[in-house]
């Protein structure tokens, strides 16, 4: 069964992909990024409210693993490409940016597209599932 979370972080980049070849109609385009990339930044916040981090970080030792870290760097990558791509939409909307700047602008964009795939895999790979005999015993 897949998780609630990677159903929502796949269907949030699925909207990230329409605004992306909407990018024109900037009524669309720049609220569904800008929600997107909030959305993304809270995140990890919402995780370490709602799962026992402790438990599987460190008790269970994952905090050591090449998957983790890779995850943890795909992540940074992302965020700070955000910024990059924000200082670049910024000066979009206040100039009449040339051919160039909308150029670069859009494959930044890609580049965002790519490493939040990446992401976006790599967080599902780390899920851990619900074993059966642990929801019967529960319910």
């Amino acid at each position: 069964m897949i998780a609630g979370t990677v159903l929502f972080v796949v269907a949030t980049y699925f909207l990230m992909l329409a605004a992306f070849y909407n990018a024109r109609v900037r009524l669309f385009h720049v609220p569904v990024m800008a929600s997107i990339m909030l959305c993304d930044l809270f995140f990890p916040v919402y995780l370490v409210m709602t799962r026992d981090w402790y438990q599987r970080l460190i008790i269970e030792q994952d905090l050591l693993t090449f998957g983790v870290w890779m995850h943890l760097g795909f992540v940074i990558a992302l965020f700070v490409m955000y910024g990059v791509q924000i200082q670049a939409g910024r000066t979009l909307l206040q100039e009449t940016a040339d051919v160039g700047r909308k150029k670069e602008h859009r494959l930044q964009g890609i580049g965002i597209l790519i490493v939040r795939a990446m992401v976006i895999l790599t967080g599902a790979l780390l899920v851990q599932s619900v074993e059966p005999s642990m929801v019967e015993q529960e319910g």
